[in-house]
């Protein structure tokens, strides 16, 4: 089935032949994806790099530590249970705490520290980092009717554009200070500067 995404063209697999037409007989034209730079550097500097991974080990794990620590807190205290208008035992919402989790080791790996308990000093306070991370990825999610519709664009009647350019700029700020903390550790440690995590590894590629 052919349709129009706006201006673009799209085929949709709406049968179990058409499915398996493109899933398999023609997989790798229709399933691989052009391999970017960012792809390219993630997979050559971090992933593929043992030791560095290695290195990280013990973020992960001090995480998860903390996680369970506070996931027993949680279903120890009284008020979780009557929060959720139970008589007996502890509901404990498992969202919030696995957030917690996969967004403080992607913050330690990436930028150093957890930026969303350690705000202070920092462009934006701890709420407004996570505001950030949460909207950057709702608005990675949306369907914005101007990509598919591009002279709407000027128009932004879902006002997508403008939230994106407010966190663009926000997250602009916030990076730059992350960049100047760093350099600032590279100068101190001078020739004993070790990368310890991946915005230490581009600066390093950056020289």
């Amino acid at each position: 089935m052919s349709l129009r995404f706006g201006s673009f063209p799209v085929v949709v697999g709406s049968s179990v032949d058409m499915a398996r037409l493109f899933l398999k007989t023609h997989d790798l034209a229709f399933i691989d994806r052009p391999q970017t730079a960012a792809g390219k550097l993630c997979q050559a500097e971090l992933f593929n790099n043992a030791r560095r991974l290695t290195s990280l080990e013990h973020v992960r794990s001090e995480e998860v530590r903390a996680m369970v620590r506070d996931l027993h807190a949680a279903a120890s205290s009284p008020s979780s249970s009557s929060a959720a208008g139970c008589s007996s035992g502890h509901v404990v919402a498992l969202k919030e705490h696995l957030y917690m989790v996969n967004l403080n080791v992607i913050s330690r790996m990436l930028l150093g520290k957890k930026y969303i308990v350690d705000g202070y000093g920092s462009p934006a306070t701890p709420e407004e980092f996570r505001w950030l991370i949460d909207e950057h990825f709702f608005l990675n999610g949306v369907l914005n009717i101007a990509d598919m519709i591009p002279w709407l664009s000027c128009l932004d009647p879902q006002g997508y554009i403008k939230g994106m350019k407010r966190s663009a700029k926000m997250l602009d700020l916030f990076l730059e200070h992350v960049l100047d903390e760093h350099n600032e550790r590279r100068r101190r440690e001078g020739q004993g500067f070790f990368a310890m995590d991946m915005m230490d590894v581009l600066l390093e590629l950056a020289d």
